[in-house]
């Protein structure tokens, strides 16, 4: 007679990751109704987001005022992570620096100039190391025209499902009041030399670090902004 243990193995092979997703998709669908996130210095042209890993929900914010398309990892876990944001209206196109990079970069590409979309990439995915930039994002800058915008978010509440991975992953709860801050655009020139590319990279590592120091500091003020 089959053990229990055995049972349920082969479930969980079988049908887990159609039951993980659908868990994550109800999740989102949820975040959706109750989201509560203030934007602070929304972009008010068309841009690419730039997002650390660990921030992917921020995505929601970055879709509020004009329509985004965010690249993601072709792993199992990225397809759980584009179901569930397709299902709030986030569009994706799906590919890594290790895996199918570039046809998602021409498809995002496509988005932002042809659709007239917002981009947004997770610049130290997908394996880190974690909070680094990776030049990615400045080439497909480079190439549509639109400029860079540095964007994390943060909450001191503890309502958060954490994960343990490389990035600390968190996805926030119904009732978790974030704010997010988005930094100023960062152009990219159509020719850049190498030079000139390390230093935007540099550029956006730095500020992203200095955006999410001053939002931890000034929480509460942010949240009372209008």
């Amino acid at each position: 007679m089959e053990s229990l243990k055995l049972k349920l193995n082969r479930f969980r092979k079988r049908y887990g990751f159609e039951v993980i997703s659908g868990f994550v998709t109800a999740l989102f669908k949820l975040e959706k109704i109750f989201y509560t996130c203030k934007c602070i210095n929304y972009p008010k042209e068309k841009c690419i987001f730039a997002l650390w890993h660990a921030h992917q929900c921020g995505v929601f914010s970055c879709n509020m005022h004009r329509k985004t398309c965010i690249m993601v990892s072709n792993s199992q876990d990225g397809e759980i992570i584009s179901r569930a944001a397709n299902a709030v209206g986030v569009e994706t196109v799906r590919g890594s620096q290790n895996r199918g990079g570039a046809k998602a970069s021409l498809e995002l590409i496509k988005k932002i100039k042809e659709e007239n979309l917002n981009g947004a990439l997770t610049i130290d995915g997908p394996r880190g190391p974690n909070r680094v930039v990776k030049k990615g994002i400045i080439e497909i800058a480079r190439l549509t025209g639109a400029p860079i915008v540095p964007a994390v978010y943060w909450s001191p509440q503890k309502r958060f499902l954490q994960f343990n991975s490389w990035d600390k992953f968190r996805f926030p709860l119904i009732g978790t009041k974030l704010v997010m801050v988005f930094g100023d655009p960062i152009p990219v020139s159509e020719n850049p030399t190498d030079e000139e590319i390390e230093t935007t990279r540099k550029q956006i590592e730095d500020k992203m670090h200095e955006l999410y120091k001053d939002l931890k500091e000034n929480y509460k003020t942010y949240l009372k902004q209008k």
